[in-house]
């Protein structure tokens, strides 16, 4: 681009900037159209008058068809979508390389070739190639190689950028196209239709606008017409980045605050379940220490029931002899009361003296201790049974009791 050309757009585009109405279209010459002889009848109703033989576009309409053309892109644009500008012809390829490259969108300003859109996947494989050639040649490996051959390569690098210098950065098809006429841009306009990629363009009056979605009716072929039309469409662009960046924060900002919100809980549920940790540890401490005392008092009982047979055996060997011998002693009351007193001879104390033994010891001396409640008890009619006997009576019946044991 010369001087003359940097001059111009620079002193064109503070205009470019101006508030969009009728003023400014008509100021742009935007409402010039092509000699009536060339026209497209379909073209119709898009145009005023004719005036020197030539037609005259509507800028009512054409106002109405850019707002709503600019409000399609700023949609598109917002959700994510991308942009494709095209205007290969001289008036169209500064004005869409600038303002393709104020909003960051993609362009192609030089030749339209044949399959870049139906046949991206080779396209994308002379873009991967431009780009190795490009840090090849940035990291000095092509000044490696012989001068002959790093020429040639810069020539590639050379050839390549002419073409698809504006979407080295496209991964994918585009969302929308805008195109700056469609009658040079045929091929554009038919790849797009078939795949069914929306079209927004700049319909002189020779042009079809049934071929594109979103026609804006005006002149294609002045520069500062192509560059107030183009300039439009780019801040629309650029608006629905800017919302979609919006968007995209504040969805971020949302998620932080969710993770934050489901942090905070998982906080509390770990604080509640360690809350609910610690008390069950405690709740156990206190079983395991009601658990020992228990035992210990187990022992403790043991022991105990086990020093109170030592002390009381002799107790309950005493009781045993006398349950042992109850119903004998029980029934040598009955008997001395019942029979006569009779007195002890000497052989009889004398042969208890020899032969003293240790069960008729025992015998008569549970005897003697049954005989002592029933004689100082008074029998049913009030009187005692055995009080008025004298000693030699029971020291006889002793006898006999030990000699009844003896014979037993």
């Amino acid at each position: 681009m010369t001087t003359a050309e940097t001059t111009s757009s620079a002193a064109e585009r503070p205009e470019a900037q101006a508030p969009l109405d009728l003023r400014t279209l008509f100021t742009a010459g935007v409402h010039f159209g092509h000699p009536s002889k060339r026209w497209n009848p379909k073209m119709d109703r898009y145009i005023f008058t004719k005036r020197g033989g030539a037609h005259i576009i509507d800028l009512a309409k054409t106002l109405t068809a850019l707002e709503q053309a600019r409000a399609f892109v700023h949609k598109v644009a917002a959700r994510g979508g991308t942009c494709l500008m095209v205007g290969t012809k001289k008036q169209a390829q500064t004005a869409i390389q600038e303002e393709a490259e104020r909003v960051g969108a993609m362009y192609i300003n030089q030749r339209w070739l044949g399959g870049m859109l139906t046949n991206f996947q080779t396209i994308q494989a002379r873009i991967e190639r431009l780009i190795y050639l490009e840090e090849a040649m940035a990291k000095g490996e092509v000044q490696a190689q012989t001068k002959r051959e790093a020429l040639s390569i810069e020539n590639e690098v050379k050839r390549l950028n002419k073409f698809f210098g504006g979407i080295k950065e496209m991964t994918r098809l585009p969302d929308i196209l805008f195109i700056v006429d469609i009658d040079k841009e045929d091929i554009a306009v038919a790849e797009a239709t078939r795949l069914g990629i929306p079209v927004v363009a700049i319909v002189d009056t020779n042009s079809d606008p049934t071929k594109v979605q979103y026609p804006i009716p005006g002149n294609d072929d002045a520069v500062r017409s192509v560059r107030l039309l183009t300039a439009q469409i780019a801040d629309a662009v650029l608006e629905g980045r800017e919302l979609a960046r919006r968007n995209a924060e504040e969805r971020m900002a949302a998620d932080a605050e969710l993770e934050a919100q489901e942090a905070a809980a998982r906080s509390q549920a770990q604080a509640a379940a360690a809350a609910r940790l610690s008390s069950e540890r405690a709740e156990a401490a206190q079983a395991e220490q009601a658990e020992s005392k228990a035992e210990t008092e187990t022992v403790e009982e043991a022991a105990a029931s086990a020093i109170e047979p030592e002390t009381a055996a002799p107790e309950a060997a005493a009781a045993a002899a006398a349950t042992e011998s109850g119903s004998p002693a029980d029934e040598t009351p009955s008997a001395s009361t019942e029979a006569p007193a009779t007195p002890v001879t000497d052989e009889a104390e004398s042969a208890s003296a020899e032969t003293p033994p240790a069960d008729v010891t025992t015998a008569e001396d549970a005897a003697e201790e049954a005989i002592k409640p029933a004689a100082d008890e008074p029998d049913s009619a009030g009187t005692p049974t055995s009080t008025d006997s004298p000693p030699e009576e029971e020291g006889e019946d002793k006898n006999e009791s030990g000699s009844e044991a003896k014979d037993s």
